[in-house]
């Protein structure tokens, strides 16, 4: 048996397919990460998004099966209105990279949202 892709799933004799669910939109958007553990929150930047998760490049500390809150603006260019929109994330880690250039890299999954409206 051959090495997998990193988040295949093995559907048989011969026959790899992808984990993920849904499509991935590679976004590069700003994000807050809130830490139970921590009074301060962590910024990043997204590297890619779909509904069922995201991918973050942060500082923050983030260990694998932790779960996470975090919120993502997404601009009036991404979403076609006219001010930004403010998405509160709720979800697991799920895979963490090592440190880069631009940061850790993290996996997470969302197990639920809510758009916050601006007052």
């Amino acid at each position: 048996m051959g090495v997998r892709p990193l988040g295949a799933c093995f559907d048989g004799p011969g026959i790899v397919s992808e984990a993920r669910t849904g499509k991935r939109f590679p976004l590069e958007l700003p994000i807050k990460i809130h830490k139970d553990d921590s009074s301060s929150d962590s910024k990043g930047i997204t590297g890619n998004l779909s509904a069922a998760g995201v991918y973050i490049r942060a500082d923050a500390a983030l260990e694998m099966g932790s779960p996470v809150e975090f919120e993502i603006t997404l601009p009036p260019e991404v979403t076609g209105g006219k001010e930004n929109v403010t998405i509160q994330c709720k979800g697991r880690v799920v895979r963490t990279d090592e440190a880069g250039n631009e940061g850790r890299g993290v996996a997470c999954v969302i197990d639920s949202y809510e758009f916050v409206r601006n007052s």
